[in-house]
């Protein structure tokens, strides 16, 4: 009987012990996302080296996007360290984008730079690779979630300058059409720079500004070709962005036009390209650095990890008017 009642003692005891095995497993997961959630102290020492960086991009088809990618890749060798830098294309998907950002979270990556496309839409996933202690930076779009860091160009300086422009040559008279874009920040930014260095002339009328040419060639093309049909003295066009703009500027040849000029936002390859032909109506840019803030994003995301926090988290890089007449000393991206 004794040794019947030592055996069941010891069954009980083996049961009772799997069972709060099976709690201190539940324990122990509760414990790590603890951990997990405060890795962002963990992460920031001045010990800490950064080691693999995830780039998010819209589209590495697009030129621009090429330009961060290389950007960042440049500065993490001047960093040194083997640094690993992982950039991937969502194809302007904000699902396809978000299942990126959650690999670069599951697989610890350090850093983690997104180019959103979808400034509201990416706010969860934003807020989950953070609470899981990764530094994120927010590069050329803003987002409605909080990040570690936003870089961008300073778009209302782009619109700005490029206006201004338009106001010059056309020596302060005259009609103007804006070709807008996809309603975001960025483009929003630009068309209010545009419109306040236009304000200052009241004898420059803006004649159009709400057609969306979607940011492309195609929509530049297609909504140029209706504005030209529509309005028959046009002075000078401002693009939100060189794509469209080089759209509208095969526009003006196929409908034989070249009473305008056209300023574009990018300094893109496809812009100065446009510029150099003779028989084109592009004139001018107002041109981002790309690269420039893709190596900002890494400086500023190596201190971060390293426990020195920039002094202002929003970054503005300026951008640089380039013309025909300058256009040669323009290194380009």
């Amino acid at each position: 009987m004794k040794r019947i009642s030592l055996i069941v003692g010891i069954l009980g005891f083996a049961v009772v012990s799997c069972t709060n095995s099976v709690k201190n497993d539940n324990t122990a997961t509760n414990t790590n996302n603890k951990a997990t959630n405060i890795s962002a102290e963990s992460l920031t020492s001045p010990n800490k080296k950064l080691q693999t960086i995830g780039v998010a991009l819209g589209d590495l088809g697009n030129p621009f996007y090429n330009a961060v990618q290389k950007g960042a890749e440049i500065e993490a060798q001047k960093i040194g360290g083997n640094i690993r830098v992982n950039a991937v294309s969502s194809a302007f998907d904000l699902n396809q984008q978000t299942n990126q950002i959650e690999n670069f979270t599951a697989a610890n990556t350090d850093l983690i730079i997104l180019s959103a496309v979808d400034k509201k839409g990416v706010k969860p996933v934003i807020d989950q690779a953070r609470l899981a202690g990764r530094v994120v930076i927010a590069l050329d779009s803003a987002v409605d979630a909080d990040v570690d860091a936003m870089i961008s160009s300073n778009n209302t300086q782009a619109g700005e300058v490029a206006c201004q422009y338009i106001a010059d040559r056309l020596k302060g008279q005259g009609s103007v059409v804006i070709l807008n874009g996809t309603p975001m920040d960025s483009i929003n930014q630009r068309v209010s720079g545009c419109e306040k260095s236009l304000s200052k002339y009241p004898n420059i009328k803006l004649i159009s500004k709400e057609q969306n040419a979607e940011g492309t060639r195609d929509g530049g093309l297609r909504v140029m070709s209706d504005l030209l049909t529509t309005f028959p003295k046009i002075d000078a066009v401002f693009a939100t962005n060189d794509q469209s703009g080089v759209g509208a500027d095969l526009a003006a040849k196929q409908a034989r036009r070249k009473e305008f000029f056209i300023v574009g936002v990018d300094g893109s390859p496809d812009a100065t390209k446009a510029m150099e032909d003779k028989d084109g109506v592009f004139a001018a840019t107002a041109a981002q650095n790309p690269a420039g803030m893709a190596e900002k994003a890494v400086q500023i995301g190596n201190d971060i990890i390293q426990g020195k926090k920039p002094e202002s988290p929003n970054i503005l890089i300026p951008v640089n008017l380039v013309t025909r007449e300058n256009l040669s000393n323009y290194k380009g991206w």
